[in-house]
């Protein structure tokens, strides 16, 4: 089913099998917010239950631990109350915020609400790894002490530096840092992200992220063609 938006006329498209036949089902505009109303138009009987996909093994990206603090990284079963979109549009930029600082964290995500980023905020690490785990971002924006830890130990750049490749080169990383200087390329590479925004530098993070995202796009653009053509 295609539905649109009344208020920003974006198009929406909803699994048949997510609205039961005759029922009413609501959900927010991934664009602007809008509440929208649909009813199915499916009959009764062509109407299944939506079965549950089967819960994978919970993978290790660290060490456990008592499975209370942010550091653990053991992710639990699947459950789709922790995914991050409902609907949202094929076309859509997507974001993960990984930023304790509350001031930073607003500035963040000002500049990607004006880039049109559809942006998912992420309180802590077990947080991150969740939302990481079932939707392939656009962009990552994580703090270097994301969740009390050092870069070294940061789950959420560990879980990044082992995503496997085809996703991860069209997941643009971004290192929130208080020691390394604003698009330093050779701390970027040492720390496995594509861009580092120093935060005395946030309130210009719109256009380093801008500038950051062009020259990796000219950098990638003929490597990404290739890559797609040969199905990669």
């Amino acid at each position: 089913m295609e539905v649109q938006c009344p208020k920003c006329q974006s198009k929406i498209a909803i699994p048949d099998d997510r609205i039961p036949a005759g029922k009413l089902a609501a959900f927010a505009c991934p664009r602007c917010k809008q509440r929208i109303t649909v009813r199915s138009t499916a009959p009764a009987e062509a109407v299944r239950p939506v079965e549950p996909p089967p819960s994978p093994p919970s993978p290790k990206i660290g060490p456990a631990t008592s499975g209370t603090d942010d550091n653990d990284f053991i992710l639990d079963p699947y459950d789709a109350e922790e995914k991050p979109f409902d609907f949202i549009e094929e076309e859509v930029k997507t974001a993960l915020v990984c930023e304790n600082d509350a001031a930073l964290n607003k500035a963040i995500q000002d500049a990607l609400n004006l880039m049109e980023f559809h942006v998912a905020d992420a309180p802590t690490v077990r947080d991150a790894l969740k939302k990481m785990r079932y939707h392939n971002f656009d962009l990552i924006v994580v703090n270097e002490n994301f969740g009390r830890a050092q870069a070294e130990s940061n789950g959420v750049l560990i879980y990044a530096e082992r995503m496997p490749m085809t996703v991860r080169r069209n997941t643009f990383v971004t290192l929130v840092s208080h020691r390394h200087r604003t698009m330093d390329d050779m701390m970027a590479f040492q720390n496995s992200v594509n861009l580092i925004v120093n935060a005395r530098n946030i309130d210009q993070f719109d256009k380093v992220l801008s500038r950051g995202l062009g020259e990796n796009n000219f950098t990638y653009r003929i490597y990404k063609d290739l890559a797609r053509d040969a199905g990669l």
